[in-house]
């Protein structure tokens, strides 16, 4: 039973951690542009962190998932894809979920010439990573 209370309590505060930084992300850098992105370096690593953090956060979360139902995976794209599956999203959904990881991994190991691109997944799915943790959050609650 200890076991159950830790993960249950781990993706309580890693989906308020999640919230925390989508709603930093969209008061502080909703509307930075490439240019000023590209011209800014702190303000880069300011986004590409955020970015890092909630795609990590959120690898945690479905891992943890995961663990608790006895599945076991090999990556993080297989993590997110097998987690998103598990909580009835579509095939379509599940391949975007897993590319996030991709993502999270050219932010985490600063693939330069990506990171842009790791933001804009970030923001044209952001509304999917609120689908999914609103799912989770169902699904720790019951």
């Amino acid at each position: 039973m200890p076991e159950f209370n830790y993960a249950k309590g781990r993706i309580n505060d890693s989906l308020q951690f999640i919230a925390t930084e989508i709603k930093e992300f969209e008061d502080d850098y909703i509307f930075i542009g490439w240019k000023e992105y590209k011209e800014n370096r702190k303000l880069q690593k300011l986004m590409d962190r955020t970015v890092e953090n909630i795609f990590t956060a959120l690898i945690e979360i479905c891992g943890t998932i995961l663990t608790r139902q006895g599945i076991s995976v090999e990556s993080y794209a297989q993590v997110l894809s097998e987690c998103s599956k598990k909580l009835g999203f579509s095939e379509e959904e599940q391949k975007v979920m897993a590319k996030m990881a991709i993502q999270r991994n050219r932010l985490a190991h600063r693939y330069l010439n990506f990171r842009w691109q790791s933001i804009n997944m970030f923001l044209k799915n952001k509304n999917l990573i609120l689908r999914l943790l609103k799912k989770v959050s169902e699904l720790s609650e019951a």
